[in-house]
């Protein structure tokens, strides 16, 4: 989840949260609210997609970008396409789908497009922000939650997990790399902006050997998952490849940034269904009841366009099931008097079934596992120690592990 505090949309905070909460409480959730793969994301999820499809006579075409759209008649009528040297070429179609991140999406709209759609153009005033990981593997296991690990008040807001707990039918030193590796601890930063603790500078302006040796001593400092981590247990690490060193700018970009949903920015967001007929929209910056930057949210978006198609083009196929948040009937009524009370001035007005809902959460019983979930405070009791000893890991077709992250 990218979120900042300062800027985040309470709409989708809220709504989110009040999910989570639900869940917790055995409402409105098909499971555990803390859900990974049970194998790296390439074996667990790509690779056996791909197949299906293909099964089903996809065409995957590699090395191609979409440069724009033809219109003509109120209708897309091409894609314009272009391979790595530039060559173009005009892929026809009677529906067309646009599944890519919003950054991508936007250079597509030109002119004609926007004319059919004005609408669209709320798609530029869309944010993104830096939410990539890197990966330890580790000579030993870490062992300390069967879950997400959170480091309070990190600079560089880090969250973790060690992920050979979660392959059951995997064992790393004998399925992947050299041998040496038993555990992988896989992190995520979401503040790119902060100056670490180590070199004074934000993750943008640090070398890769930097961020990694910058990560290792902020969880360090965290005395949690820092103090099972003694020195020499580190083989190796492996960033993101989408982040890439600048050395002329002194500076990283990022091929992937993650949407973030900023105050207001709800209005901007489309539909799967455009006013273009035959275009629909995919991705997690579309309108759906999961209001937030994740592959749920962007399969719920397709699942829309999907419907779209059966409706546009009058098909008795049966509809794709979508998903709608959980709304009690006490809370919807609530939420309904808010916004009022909010314009005159005066406090939000109790909200009915809130507080039983609490008790009810406060006294369940716990998900499997819960009573070793925890947030990781830190607790800083030593300066940071300088990481020592690391190498960068290559990535080898034997590792999936080390080019997706599970």
């Amino acid at each position: 989840m990218a979120a900042k505090e300062t800027i985040a949309s309470t709409r989708t905070i809220g709504n989110m949260g009040e999910a989570f909460i639900y869940n917790i409480m055995g409402r409105g959730n098909d499971g555990a609210l803390d859900r990974v793969l049970d194998l790296p994301t390439n074996e667990a999820w790509i690779d056996p997609w791909t197949t299906y499809l293909r099964g089903l006579g996809v065409r995957f075409v590699p090395g191609q970008r979409l440069v724009r759209y033809e219109t003509s008649g109120g209708r897309i009528t091409a894609a314009v396409l272009a391979d790595a040297a530039g060559t173009t070429s005009r892929v026809e179609a009677d529906w067309f789908v646009s599944a890519m991140p919003v950054e991508r999406a936007v250079p597509t709209l030109t002119p004609d497009v926007l004319a059919l759609d004005p609408g669209l153009r709320g798609l530029s005033a869309l944010q993104t922000d830096w939410m990539v990981g890197i990966q330890f593997f580790l000579r030993d296991h870490v062992e300390v939650t069967k879950g997400h690990i959170t480091f309070i008040d990190s600079p560089w807001s880090l969250t973790a997990l060690t992920q050979g707990q979660f392959w059951a039918d995997r064992q790393i030193p004998r399925d992947y790399g050299d041998g040496e590796v038993v555990d992988i601890l896989s992190v995520d930063i979401s503040n790119w902006d902060a100056k670490g603790i180590l070199y004074g500078k934000p993750a943008k302006e640090c070398t890769a050997t930097e961020i990694a040796a910058e990560v290792l001593a902020q969880v360090r400092d965290h005395h949690t998952v820092g103090d099972l981590m003694p020195e020499g247990i580190v083989h190796s690490w492996f960033l993101d490849p989408g982040v890439q060193w600048d050395a002329a700018n002194r500076r990283n970009t990022n091929e992937t940034p993650l949407l973030v949903n900023t105050v207001d920015s709800w209005r901007h967001r489309p539909t799967a269904r455009t006013r273009i007929p035959n275009l629909l929209m995919s991705g997690d910056f579309v309108r759906t009841d999961i209001d937030l930057a994740t592959m749920e949210g962007a399969n719920e978006s397709a699942r829309h366009a999907v419907n779209a198609i059966l409706e546009e083009s009058r098909s008795t196929a049966a509809r794709v099931k979508t998903f709608q948040a959980l709304r009690p009937v006490g809370v919807r009524g609530a939420q309904g008097r808010r916004p009022a009370a909010l314009r005159l001035g005066g406090a939000q007005p109790a909200r009915p079934g809130l507080r039983a809902g609490l008790a009810q959460w406060s006294h369940a019983r716990p998900l499997h596992g819960q009573g070793r979930h925890r947030c990781l405070l830190r607790q800083r009791r030593d300066p940071p120690r300088q990481a020592r000893g690391l190498r960068a890991a290559h990535p080898r077709a034997d590792c999936p592990a080390g080019r997706a992250r599970g």
